[in-house]
């Protein structure tokens, strides 16, 4: 399942370092002028996942294979971006290909390092971004919705339940809130997927802190918080100049760092999770001598779904699913001690996958 997640911000609020650090490389350029990524840099990251220690270390897996999520850094936006302003246009274009989007916010104080709008207000950068992407959104649904609604006075269905959320979306950007504020019912939210809106994409919002503040965040960070609260967004606050610094250490120094620091764990762990659970993602797990990997599914995933993100035949010739619970797995030691204690369980069609499961999928060839 490729998912991808956007690094959008203003230029130099610390994309590129928090890109950097995140796939622990040094492919995006961290320079302190505007645009100094010009290309979209992507890195595929593993998501934190320590219950996969535990279950390879039980079942003597010789490998652990994480589920994965790929970061897209976007070049820095600018105001004007939706008429083209700076790279305005293959930003805009980029975001379009992604999932879901993380906002970094500027909320620390650093003379040596500029801001493009000459100030530090974390909120107002949320805004340039937000209102450029509304932008570009009100002029797409615009241009579209002419044809559309010609196509619906001749009676074509289809066309009429897309006026009908066009118009919806128009009515949420021209009040001033983004796309996925807006209520859309079950029965329609394929189709208004299909609308490829960027203010309907998932949003984090990340509050990029100084040294001091990666704790608990600061000032800035709790206005980034409320903010996010309101656009129906998450957020999470990391200090991407000490993941830079973690990134580059082995794991014994990581932890001497993070200790000194008084951390528990590197601030990118959070926003990878945020990211994956954003998206409305789980993994499951498939356990065994050779192997100890986490698959992802969507929540509410059944069995045969889940199934098939292993391989699509798994999906079609799909019998029943071996199932035992995490806690239940770890408890016991195991699946031959699972299976005598009534803990391994014979799953149908119809069973919706909990996060954690240990499966074994029986199928037809």
């Amino acid at each position: 399942m490729a998912l991808k997640v956007a690094i959008v911000g203003l230029p130099n609020v610390g994309k590129s370092t928090l890109f950097n650090a995140l796939t622990k490389t040094a492919a995006a350029q961290a320079a302190n002028y505007p645009f100094c990524t010009i290309e979209p840099n992507t890195g595929d990251v593993a998501v934190p996942e320590p219950r996969l220690n535990v279950l390879a270390e039980i079942a003597g897996s010789k490998e652990i294979i994480p589920s994965r999520i790929t970061f897209v850094d976007i070049a820095g936006l600018v105001r004007g971006a939706s008429k083209g302003e700076g790279l305005g246009n293959q930003f805009l274009a980029n975001i379009r290909d992604c999932d879901a989007i993380a906002f970094v916010a500027r909320c620390f104080v650093d003379d040596d390092i500029t801001h493009v709008e000459d100030r530090i207000d974390p909120i107002a950068d949320l805004e340039i971004i937000e209102t450029e992407l509304m932008l570009a959104d009100m002029e797409s649904l615009e241009r579209r919705r002419v044809q559309m609604e010609k196509r619906a006075k001749g009676g074509d269905k289809e066309s009429q339940l897309n006026l009908k959320l066009v118009d919806l979306a128009l009515a949420q950007l021209n009040n001033g809130k983004p796309a996925r504020v807006a209520e859309v019912s079950k029965e329609d939210r394929k189709a208004w997927d299909m609308l490829q809106l960027l203010t309907a994409l998932p949003a984090l919002y990340v509050a990029n802190v100084d040294e001091g503040s990666a704790d608990k965040g600061n000032e800035l960070s709790d206005l980034v918080a409320a903010r996010a609260a309101a656009d129906n967004a998450k957020s999470v606050v990391i200090s991407a100049k000490i993941d830079s610094e973690l990134a580059v250490l082995d794991e014994a120094e990581q932890l001497e760092f993070l200790e000194t620091l008084g951390l528990a764990e590197p601030g990118l762990n959070r926003l990878i999770r945020e990211a994956y659970a954003l998206l409305g993602l789980q993994s499951y797990f498939t356990v065994g001598p050779k192997e100890a990997r986490a698959w992802t599914i969507h929540i509410g995933d059944t069995a045969p779904q889940a199934a098939g993100v292993i391989h699509t035949d798994f999906e079609k010739g799909f019998i029943r699913a071996e199932t035992i619970a995490y806690d239940d797995y770890v408890a016991l030691r195991g699946e031959s001690k699972a299976r005598e204690a009534g803990k391994l369980r014979a799953e149908g069609k119809s069973y919706v996958v909990k996060d954690g499961d240990v499966m074994n999928f029986l199928f037809n060839n």
